[in-house]
């Protein structure tokens, strides 16, 4: 890929926009989320990203104040092109500024590999959420 991925990070009044047309592509209509379950409520107490390529917003996540990352979203004709692990290191590194030990996910369980090349390790078992099997995920950020 010769064109950069830009990541943008700040709170849902900036990015907002961007990133809940992301989110409405890839979990309502390509995964069939509810609405209700998509548009939870912390939106606006979390740390967005939203990854850029010439410009075009392609993906985005989300870091809850609790450390936990979620909403890692991208669009189906960018994948496979880095974005996502790009918006992962973003929320990484943003939990490690904002002092947090650890971060975790509840990750959809054919993206473990992805998860676990970036460092987490996944336990607990297997559930359904939205109808969609997960598993959680941590990452220590005390070696970070």
């Amino acid at each position: 890929m010769t064109e950069s991925i830009e990541i943008r990070e700040g709170g849902w009044a900036e990015l907002g926009t961007q990133a809940s047309e992301i989110r409405r592509v890839v979990f309502i209509e390509e995964q069939q989320v509810p609405l209700e379950e998509e548009w939870d409520g912390r939106d606006e107490a979390s740390r967005h990203f939203l990854a850029l390529r010439n410009g075009i917003p392609l993906g985005t996540a989300r870091l809850l104040p609790d450390g936990h990352i979620g909403r890692v979203a991208v669009l189906d004709k960018a994948r496979r092109l880095g974005i996502g692990a790009a918006l992962m290191r973003a929320a990484i590194e943003s939990a490690c500024r904002l002092g947090h030990a650890q971060v975790e996910l509840a990750a959809q369980t054919h993206a473990i590999a992805f998860y676990e090349n970036l460092g987490f390790s996944a336990y607990g078992d297997t559930f359904m959420d939205a109808g969609i099997p997960h598993r959680n995920m941590l990452l220590s950020l005390k070696t970070k």
